[in-house]
């Protein structure tokens, strides 16, 4: 079951501004982490998928989890992507997670090389919580095999939290397979399960879910956190029923851009749009037909 000491309810994947370069638009990143805070998210996600956080070095991302905590902001509402292919790099980064009292690393499975065996996936962890070596460590395992093309296999899930329980404390399910995460829910109970969509709100508390950590959160805020705050109720259905609609809207193109695109029009700013290569942002068609879509929605 969930933990109330721990991040739960309605958690944005928030995208991250870039400039002329790509490089993160720490400005923008901040003024928009403010404003989902206020407007209805109980956490954020940083540098995950949507936040293109394999397009960013070592040096860029530790440097927008330091501009986070720099900033003053709440640590205990953000969570941080830290994965990549190179272990060292991935402790490295989570080790910062921890000194910057962010409230879990969200880690990817190694990644690239294929096959990947469940004692191989173990090993990895077991050496990744052992070169971190913070008693704060709190990890969230990621599981979006359809970019990693390695799975969090249950089996591996649970023996992790059997030798880990302090540092293991849950999952993000971004394979769109609630029957997966209702798996893991059922075979590791104390495990802090979000799915990656907000329509799954609808009935978290009965499925044992925390919450839900979403791309579309960046547009979805406010009926999202209505209808996690309503589950069960008609009111709570409608607001999540309108959360899904506005995903869907965005899923039409490729979500990332969608994201980004929206938010340009959210904040009368084009500088939003922006992607890192080899991500490209939506024509100006695809973003008037998007812009219409949620028009018509909110």
């Amino acid at each position: 079951m969930p933990s109330p000491a721990r991040p739960r309810g309605v958690i944005a994947a928030t995208a991250t501004p870039v400039d002329a370069a790509f490089r993160p638009d720490l400005p923008r990143l901040l003024r928009h982490c403010r404003a989902l805070l206020d407007g209805g998210c109980d956490a954020i996600n940083l540098l995950g998928t949507t936040g293109e956080a394999t397009s960013f070095s070592l040096e860029q991302r530790l440097g927008v989890m330091r501009a986070i905590f720099d900033a003053g902001m709440p640590m205990h509402r953000f969570m941080v992507g830290t994965g990549l292919c190179s272990l060292d790099e991935t402790a490295t980064l989570t080790r910062a997670a921890c000194e910057m009292r962010f409230a879990g690393a969200l880690v990817l499975p190694p990644f690239f090389y294929p096959l990947v065996q469940a004692d191989g996936l173990i090993t990895y962890v077991d050496a990744l919580i052992a070169r971190v070596d913070r008693p704060s460590l709190a990890i969230y395992l990621y599981h979006i095999p359809q970019n990693t093309q390695v799975p969090w296999p249950v089996s591996v899930v649970a023996e992790l939290r059997r030798r880990h329980p302090a540092a293991l404390v849950g999952l993000k399910d971004s394979a769109g397979d609630l029957a997966y995460s209702r798996e893991i829910v059922r075979a590791v109970p104390e495990l802090d399960v979000f799915p990656g969509s907000e329509a799954s709100l609808v009935q978290a508390n009965a499925d044992g879910f925390a919450g839900c950590i979403s791309a579309s959160v960046n547009l979805t805020a406010a009926p999202s956190q209505a209808g996690w705050s309503a589950q069960g109720t008609p009111d709570g259905a409608a607001a999540i029923a309108k959360a899904a609609a506005m995903r869907a809207a965005l899923s039409r193109q490729p979500l990332i851009a969608s994201v980004k695109a929206a938010l340009a029009v959210r904040y009368d700013d084009a500088e939003w749009s922006r992607l890192c290569p080899p991500l490209q942002g939506l024509s100006e068609a695809q973003s008037q037909t998007l812009h219409d879509a949620l028009a018509a929605l909110t």
